[in-house]
C-alpha cells in the first residue's frame, strides 16, 4: 500500500476549492490520502436575502466543515472578511503557519487572474506562503516544510488566460461523494446567480472527455514547472 498523502486546497472563500477541485478531493481521500481544505475568508457576503450576514458567516463554517468531514478531513477558516481580504505579510505567515503545520504534499489554489480580488489574491498569497514555509531561516513556532507540488485549480472567476496543463481524473464513487459534499453548501443549490452544481458537473464530464476517462479536473502549474523530460522524441 503506497504511503499516505496530505492534500492542502486553498480557497479565497469556503466553497472554491470545494468546487474546482473538490472531485479530485474526493478520490483522494477514497485512496486513504489526507485531505486539509483552507478558506482565507468564509464568503459571507453571498448571503441569501434577508439573513443576517453573521449568521450565514457562521452557515458557511459549518459547511466547510462538513464537506471536509465526509472526505475524512479537516477544514479550517480564517477570520478575514469576504471582500476584505489583506494584501499583508501577517496573512503570508498564517497560511505559511498552516503549511508547517498540516506539512501537505500537494497544494491546491486559485489561478493568479481573476474577476474576484479575494481570488487573485490568494494565489499570490498563497504562493509566497509557500516559500516561507519551507525556509529554514524564516523562524516559526513550528520547523520548515517545503510542499513540493503547487496546483492552480479551474474556476469559472479565474478564467482569463487559464490553460488546462494537467487534467486528473476519477471514478464515479468520487464523484458521487464530491456531489453529495458540495451539495451541503447553500449556494451551490441555492444560489440565483450561477448555476454552480450544474456548471461544475459539467466541467468534470468535459474535462473528463478531453482526458479519455469518465471524469476529471483540470489545472495549472507554476511556469518554472511546465517541463516534461523524456529521453527521446519517440
Amino acid at each position: 500500500m503506497s504511503e499516505q498523502q496530505t492534500i492542502l486546497a486553498i480557497g479565497a472563500h469556503v466553497g472554491d476549492v470545494e468546487l474546482a477541485s473538490g472531485g479530485v478531493l474526493a478520490s483522494h481521500s477514497l485512496k486513504g490520502d489526507r485531505i486539509v481544505t483552507l478558506a482565507l475568508t468564509a464568503g459571507e457576503r453571498g448571503v441569501p436575502a434577508g439573513q443576517d450576514m453573521a449568521q450565514y458567516r457562521e452557515q458557511k463554517v459549518q459547511e466547510a466543515n462538513i464537506f471536509a468531514e465526509m472526505l475524512g478531513g479537516e477544514a479550517i477558516v480564517f477570520d478575514y472578511q469576504d471582500g476584505e481580504l489583506p494584501d499583508t505579510e501577517q496573512v503570508r505567515m498564517e497560511v505559511c503557519d498552516v503549511i508547517r503545520r498540516v506539512k501537505p504534499n500537494v497544494i491546491i489554489t486559485h489561478w493568479k487572474n481573476s474577476m474576484h480580488k479575494d481570488h487573485a489574491l490568494t494565489h499570490h498569497i498563497v504562493n509566497d506562503a509557500r516559500f516561507y514555509a519551507s525556509m529554514p531561516t524564516i523562524e516559526r513556532e513550528l520547523p520548515n516544510h517545503f510542499a513540493a507540488k503547487l496546483y492552480y485549480s479551474e474556476n469559472w472567476e479565474d478564467a482569463v488566460d487559464y490553460v488546462p496543463y494537467v487534467y486528473v481524473d476519477f471514478d464515479q464513487a468520487a464523484f458521487d461523494l464530491w456531489i453529495e459534499a458540495l451539495s451541503k453548501h447553500w449556494f451551490v443549490t441555492g444560489s440565483k446567480s450561477f448555476k454552480y452544481l450544474d456548471y461544475y458537473k459539467a466541467l468534470a464530464v468535459v474535462r473528463g472527455c478531453e482526458a479519455r476517462k469518465t471524469y476529471a479536473e483540470a489545472f495549472m502549474v507554476p511556469a518554472e514547472t511546465m517541463k516534461i523530460r523524456q529521453s527521446s522524441l519517440l
